[in-house]
């Protein structure tokens, strides 16, 4: 197989891989609004499809879908088309996870709820270039709120087994799950 020529600003070319409807489409919308030509696909097997089919300059992946692991879908774009721009996201950040994203050939890893700005500058960036602060980073309490009702709705939405794997009394979790979300 040749390598295909490098990424240049005139491809403009755009793949997302989500699993969350709704993110997907405003960002595609976005994305399409910033000049790039967008396709997307909702799990690893399109994903994988549409980066042997046509390979794109830039992608951005989620890490965890349906039927399965996002990094896949990295690995397989970066087998077809070596100097594609992949920002990975996931509503489940951890260390591990975001070296593995960089193994596999990720410029980027960003937590949801990123917006289409910051993936725009993440997908731009220079190599080598550090990520600037976030100008309004989320509040402790907030990012506490985000991971309970993340795990709650893996969870199915069973109180006492959110609780359980949260390591929290149940009580607890039903006033935390009562409020609204923090700032």
């Amino acid at each position: 197989m040749t390598n295909p020529a490098p990424a240049q600003a005139s491809d403009r070319t755009l793949l997302i891989v989500e699993d969350d409807r709704p993110l997907r489409e405003r960002l595609a919308r976005a994305m399409e609004a910033r000049g790039f030509t967008v396709a997307i696909a909702e799990t690893v097997a399109q994903g994988i499809a549409q980066a042997k089919d046509a390979p794109p300059a830039f992608a951005v992946v989620d890490l965890k879908l349906d039927d399965g692991n996002g990094l896949d879908v990295v690995e397989v774009l970066h087998g077809t088309r070596p100097d594609a721009r992949v920002v990975v996201l996931t509503g489940f950040g951890n260390i591990a996870t975001a070296v593995a994203a960089v193994k596999y050939g990720a410029i980027d890893y960003l937590p949801k709820p990123a917006d289409a700005d910051d993936i725009l500058a993440a997908l731009q960036a220079p190599p080598g270039s550090k990520p600037k602060p976030p100008e309004n980073p989320m509040s402790a309490d907030r990012v506490r709120w985000e991971h309970i009702q993340r795990v709650y709705e893996l969870c199915g939405h069973n109180v006492s087994e959110t609780a359980r794997r949260l390591n929290m009394h149940r009580r607890t979790l039903q006033r935390i799950l009562a409020k609204r979300s923090p700032r």
